[in-house]
């Protein structure tokens, strides 16, 4: 018998679309892959592939919009995107840094180009993921965390192999800067030629990895290329990734299930549809609070 955890399917994107005119995604899911509860902690992905936006005076980006109930979490690979929300936060984040926004109980907030990379124009290449919160946190305070490049856990891959930067959990004990709600692991590896990384994951943590860049090869015998996702099946075993490319990256997205009814609406995430409808009144009703910030 094998000791390789199993690969479940592997999936592509949606066809690109724009998120405001700051943003060109592909979304794996919900849309593009109804996965559900099987990826659960994480809810949505949408990846931003290098992507080249031409110099502006006017900052590209999403306006002012509400959000309850989970966190976003965004991964700038290439460009700079700036935040801002009406609990007084506000980051730019560069390449290889990560903003985590817990809306919580509920936040307004905006993300766009940063001025002077909007100015100049540049690739942009960057994930946004949203991650659930189980239902003792869903109207937790607001909060945000900037996470720089340099306070990332890294681990060298042997034999010159690569990286591993830690985002969120710990891989091979070195831990990531994230404080997260429930348990995740949330890492990117970059591989040079034939370098490999071997992931022991919790057998119960939904468990998955998307290519960003390059090829490699998983278990010794599957080879998948540019922005294929690939599920795992929850079961016993190691995952053994190998870049068959120079500069080969991927993001790997693991956590434990929040076993709760889920109810998905908008820019809403809670447990009911009540919820969902007490929330929109919230937000119609100004309990957001102040949109002009």
């Amino acid at each position: 018998m094998s000791n390789f955890r199993s690969i479940e399917a592997t999936f592509k994107g949606s066809s690109f679309s724009m998120v405001g005119d700051g943003f060109r995604v592909s979304n794996y899911f919900p849309s593009g892959n109804n996965l559900s509860q099987r990826i659960s902690p994480f809810i949505l992905l949408d990846y931003n592939s290098p992507y080249e936006f031409p110099a502006s005076a006017t900052q590209r980006g999403v306006g002012a919009h509400p959000h309850r109930g989970f966190e976003t979490v965004t991964i700038a690979y290439d460009g700079y995107v700036e935040h801002h929300d009406n609990a007084g936060n506000h980051g730019i984040i560069g390449p290889g840094d990560v903003q985590w926004m817990t809306a919580g109980s509920g936040v307004l907030h905006k993300e766009y180009h940063e001025k002077s990379f909007s100015e100049r124009g540049g690739i942009l290449h960057m994930i946004q993921l949203w991650v659930n919160l189980p239902k003792a946190y869903k109207m937790t305070t607001p909060k945000y965390q900037t996470l720089l490049s340099d306070q990332m856990g890294k681990v060298e891959l042997p034999n010159q192999g690569g990286v591993v930067r830690v985002i969120a959990g710990e891989y091979e004990g070195v831990k990531g800067p994230a404080e997260t709600f429930t348990p995740l692991h949330l890492f990117d590896i970059n591989f040079n030629l034939n370098g490999q990384a071997q992931l022991t994951l919790p057998v119960t943590f939904n468990s998955a990895v998307l290519v960003l860049q390059g090829k490699v090869r998983i278990n010794q015998t599957q080879d998948r290329s540019e922005t294929d996702f690939v599920l795992f099946k929850n079961e016993e075993g190691r995952i053994l990734i190998e870049g068959l490319t120079d500069s080969a990256m991927v993001l790997v997205l693991s956590g434990e299930p929040i076993n709760e009814p889920m109810v998905q609406y908008g820019p809403f995430v809670m447990n009911t549809r009540q919820e969902i409808s007490q929330a929109y009144e919230d937000f119609q009703t100004g309990k957001f609070g102040n949109p002009n910030f």
